[in-house]
């Protein structure tokens, strides 16, 4: 008998079809197994469980060492791979890609979950001279974490977040994953993407925005590379006139409304009861995220320093950023793979500023909305490998069987993780061991309300809300506009440039019949460029 789940947590797969789309991993659609591997079973669990001690460690090290977070899903798998050939009956197991996207799921979800979901945050009242405020924010950010990875979880799978949008990272895990399991042409392709976005990444060309340019949505990844081009070659700097600031503001109150109006909207049946659950969880969301703000703000005693309809205005907007910079976040990764967290909660600060709270609020602010978004993106990337290693729901129940088993593993990482940065964080900052992107958040805080500012975040709002509302809902043509802004790297807009052109004259060329052959290797070369990037950083690391 067919492994039936009682789920209630997600809606029915929006896109179940017989069959995988062509141009697709389809391992799970020819061959369905009866169960899926449980995250807390026996030798399974004990396994995820060092796998996430590993993933925070490292998340950890190279954060306030190097300042970034690398991807370390596909570490997970490729442990998992190399236990499986090992001749032990109780490892024989490890050899299904379904517990290898298990093995990838705790490892990256412990890694962002770690370093930039809790570390991070609580760095910022230690900086402010507050060592006071960094426990109340630990409790506050663990289980603003929780609920972020949660809430993806949820919405994974409906118009909002779709099952069919790129999220690339998610695309190169599970190509990692089956080539392995398969080996053949596909295995060879991948192997030369890999090999190609490794040698790219060592010349320091990012590789992951020419990979993400094969799979994501060509509009939407247009903007984001003319985004990052217009950031490099601009003659002055547009981050300090907050013109990247303004454009993600507009745009993200549009997407806002295009997302209630995309709920609302009447859709057939089978949809319409997807959207009600989405429409749900943007309440259950927004209601948890108001308790949690004043939860914090209680713990943080903000109500000694502001009025009683100051604080409620408070917790109201910290609910609202945090929940805005999740959205965003989640938009970003979807589309491009890659999330401006930082610029985002660097917005939600700004605004803060202006609207004159004091500086204990804006340190919860702060932190409280870092803390949302990258668990809620990774989350994402490795629900998407799931599904297409499920066979791209092609059986409905095996597919929330395996969504519900990958949430598990991710709550597994993230709880291990609040221990573990429990334990590292004092053994850090008396060290003065601090993320470097925490000093610039103090030195904001520190600094306050730059003259001008309001009126440069309205000016720069309208173009942004304008080319937003005009790509529509689906490609998000403002965000990834405003993602791309936010982002100094002009090297990634060549890089997107270079691979939408080949992507284009590739299909021109050989239509349906190299998409398959041409996602495989892009899959690669995004495995490549972060297989290269986590031990450089390690080596890096281990020269210190």
């Amino acid at each position: 008998m067919r492994f039936q789940p009682t789920i209630q947590e997600a809606p029915m797969p929006a896109s179940s079809q017989p069959g995988a789309p062509e141009g697709s991993v389809s391992t799970a659609a020819h061959f369905t197994p009866q169960f899926h591997p449980h995250a807390l079973s026996g030798a399974n669990l004990l396994f995820l469980a060092l796998l996430s001690v590993f993933g925070a460690v490292i998340g950890l090290q190279l954060l306030v060492t190097l300042g970034i977070t690398p991807n370390t899903s596909i570490i997970g798998a490729l442990v998992a791979m190399i236990l499986a050939r090992i001749p032990l009956q109780i490892l024989a197991g490890y050899r299904s890609i379904h517990f290898q996207n298990l093995a990838q799921s705790a490892t990256s979800s412990a890694t962002f979950g770690a370093a930039n979901s809790l570390l991070l945050p609580i760095a910022i009242p230690f900086l402010m001279g507050r060592p006071d405020l960094v426990m109340p924010m630990f409790i506050g950010v663990s289980l603003a974490m929780l609920l972020d990875g949660y809430l993806l979880y949820r919405l994974f799978d409906t118009k909002i977040f779709p099952a069919s949008g790129a999220w690339p990272p998610g695309v190169a895990a599970a190509q990692a994953i089956a080539a392995g399991d398969k080996g053949g042409k596909q295995a060879a392709l991948l192997g030369a993407g890999m090999l190609v976005g490794a040698i790219g990444s060592w010349c320091k060309i990012p590789m992951a925005a020419f990979g993400t340019a094969f799979i994501g949505n060509i509009w939407a990844l247009g903007m984001f590379g003319i985004g990052l081009l217009l950031r490099g070659y601009i003659p002055f700097d547009i981050n300090k006139a907050y013109i990247p600031h303004g454009v993600m503001i507009g745009a993200g109150l549009v997407a806002l409304v295009q997302i209630s109006v995309v709920l609302i909207k009447k859709s057939p049946k089978a949809e319409a009861t997807a959207e009600r659950h989405a429409g749900t969880t943007l309440c259950l969301g927004t209601a948890a995220y108001i308790l949690l703000a004043a939860g914090v703000s209680l713990l943080a005693g903000l109500y000694v320093e502001m009025s009683m309809g100051m604080l409620i205005a408070f917790i109201l907007y910290a609910a609202f950023a945090a929940f805005m910079h999740e959205l965003i976040v989640g938009i970003a990764a979807m589309h491009a793979g890659w999330f401006p967290a930082f610029a985002v909660a660097l917005i939600t600060l700004l605004l803060g500023l202006l609207l004159g709270f004091p500086v204990t609020a804006l340190v919860v602010l702060c932190g409280f909305s870092v803390a949302t978004g990258p668990a809620f993106a990774d989350m994402g990337y490795d629900l998407k490998a799931g599904f297409i290693l499920r066979g791209h729901g092609s059986d409905s129940a095996f597919e929330l069987a395996g969504r519900k088993q990958q949430l598990i593993a991710a709550m597994l990482a993230f709880v291990i993780a609040i221990p573990v940065v429990y334990i590292a964080h004092g053994i850090y900052f008396s060290q003065g061991m601090v993320p470097p992107v925490a000093k610039v958040y103090a030195t904001t805080i520190s600094a306050g309300a730059v003259p001008g500012i309001a009126q440069q975040l309205f000016i720069w709002a309208i173009p942004g809300a304008l080319i937003q509302w005009i790509g529509g809902p689906k490609r998000q043509l403002g965000v990834l506009l405003a993602t791309g802004l936010l982002i100094l790297n002009p090297m990634a807009g060549w890089a997107v440039a270079v691979g939408i052109a080949l992507r284009v004259l590739l299909e021109r060329l050989g239509g349906d019949k190299v998409r398959n052959g041409m996602e495989v290797f892009a899959g690669g070369v995004i495995a490549g460029d972060a297989l290269f990037s986590f031990f450089n950083a390690v080596v890096k690391f281990g020269k210190k």
